[in-house]
């Protein structure tokens, strides 16, 4: 496996500051591999956003650094969501495009993610070269030859006017109130002037960061405090974003939160249920069973992918679908824009609501969303999951309780030591007692 890919994962790298690989000594030497490889193109430039975590500071320095040193110049976003960095790196003709964030984690934790010239992710064989740049020295250009770096000073307007432009021209939000969560993030910033923008009445939480309050008991992650101000505000709905701007979680009037399979679903009835015209969705191993009956009902395709967003995407593009994503609330409008985007994606389900004339409560009450219960096994050794009888035979048992009303998987996870034992049916009683029963042979099994 390629090292980068190995530090990167689907999701760039990410861990807790000052461990490996998350050191500014590693972010030097990274920007320096990046900016060997990209400055065999004249002329090349890196763009570098972040969002609003302490550490941020610290990483962003030393990319520059290294960018620089490798000879490329670098254009500084500040704080701006990730996938604002992705539409500016192409609006900029930029070589690439580097987000400082880790995402819906709280603030100890930071990362990286790279986008290519497209604002999509970097191709195989860009990451190969980046790997092979970082087995070698540390050099410097030349004097003459040293990278600049310049500040964009406009970038939050520019991607403001972007993400209004991705709705029917005349749809405005009059008459609608809003309560956004921005988690202590990249949209404090940015989703306010957009709604606002659009002609909605908005009220802001969690839009004060201080660089160790990103995500803490709020955004998508934990909407809580969003829908206590819902409910304390009577506004028609809540949007609550996480950390880096990529994931979204709505909350209707009545104080229930939709996830992301809720409002893929919504989506695609809007765009797709009168004529669905060789379209489909892409989901994962983890979107609801609801969601792919509601679906099929419309007589709409629906795939599923192993959960993360690299899978989702690559389905799309082989089957050449936009519409895709993730119960977490990744969701994916590629008719739109390049990658998954919380307040665009908000926004296509606001237009469904004004085109159709419903509010978010009665839109997504047309989906039967299943029961679902999710235990999580802690387990040296997860992939051992593998070919254990007892355990397979315990998961067809289930699966043979629960016909074909429901699911049942087992899934190690990518990040931690553990298994993720998941059941889904319309009995939300049985649904539970099978989870716990399945996660105690588990337990038992590979202890």
């Amino acid at each position: 496996m390629s090292k980068v890919k190995k530090y990167f994962g689907t999701d760039g790298i990410r861990g807790r500051v000052g461990e490996y690989p998350v050191t500014p000594d590693f972010f030097l030497k990274l920007g320096w591999a990046t900016g060997r490889v990209f400055s065999k193109t004249p002329g090349s430039t890196v763009l570098i956003g972040k969002d609003t975590r302490i550490s941020g500071y610290m990483f962003e320095s030393a990319l520059e650094a290294g960018l620089t040193s490798a000879g490329v110049d670098i254009k500084l976003l500040g704080p701006m969501p990730t996938p604002g960095v992705a539409h500016l790196t192409s609006t900029f003709q930029a070589q690439a495009g580097i987000v400082i964030s880790a995402s819906h984690n709280s603030y100890e934790d930071n990362g990286i993610k790279f986008f290519s010239a497209q604002g999509a992710k970097l191709s195989d064989d860009i990451e190969f070269a980046i790997e092979d740049a970082l087995d070698s020295e540390l050099q410097t250009v030349s004097s003459d030859k040293i990278g600049k770096a310049s500040r964009i000073t406009d970038a939050s307007g520019r991607y403001i006017e972007f993400c209004k432009g991705t709705i029917q021209s005349g749809i405005r939000f009059n008459g609608l109130k809003i309560v956004l969560d921005c988690a202590n993030g990249a949209t404090y910033h940015i989703a306010p002037g957009v709604f606002e923008e659009l002609g909605a009445e908005v009220i802001v939480i969690a839009n004060t960061p201080d660089g160790l309050n990103i995500n803490k008991e709020c955004g998508s992650t934990q909407p809580q405090q969003l829908v206590n101000k819902v409910l304390e505000c009577q506004a028609d709905l809540g949007i609550a974003f996480d950390g880096d701007g990529d994931r979204l979680q709505m909350v209707d009037n009545k104080g229930e939160v939709l996830d992301g399979d809720e409002l893929l679903y919504i989506i695609a009835m809007h765009k797709l249920g009168a004529n669905p015209n060789d379209q489909g969705v892409v989901g994962t191993l983890m979107s609801n069973l609801g969601l792919e009956i509601a679906l099929n009902d419309m007589k709409i395709p629906f795939r599923r992918t192993p959960v993360g967003d690299r899978y989702v995407m690559q389905e799309l593009k082989t089957r050449q679908w936009y519409l895709g994503g993730e119960s977490s609330g990744h969701v994916i409008c590629l008719d739109k824009t390049t990658t998954g985007d919380g307040i665009i994606s908000a926004l296509q389900v606001l237009a469904a609501m004004q085109e159709m004339g419903k509010n978010l409560y009665d839109l997504k009450s047309t989906m039967e969303k299943f029961p679902q219960t999710m235990i999580n096994v802690r387990l040296e050794n997860p992939k051992a999951l593998n070919g254990n009888k007892a355990i397979q035979s315990a998961v067809a048992d289930a699966e043979s309780t629960l016909g074909k009303e429901g699911r049942v998987l087992l899934r190690p996870s990518g990040t931690e030591p553990m298994v993720r034992v998941m059941v889904e049916g319309s009995d939300e009683a049985l649904v539970r007692k099978l989870a716990t029963e399945l996660s105690q042979v588990v337990s038992r099994e590979l202890a």
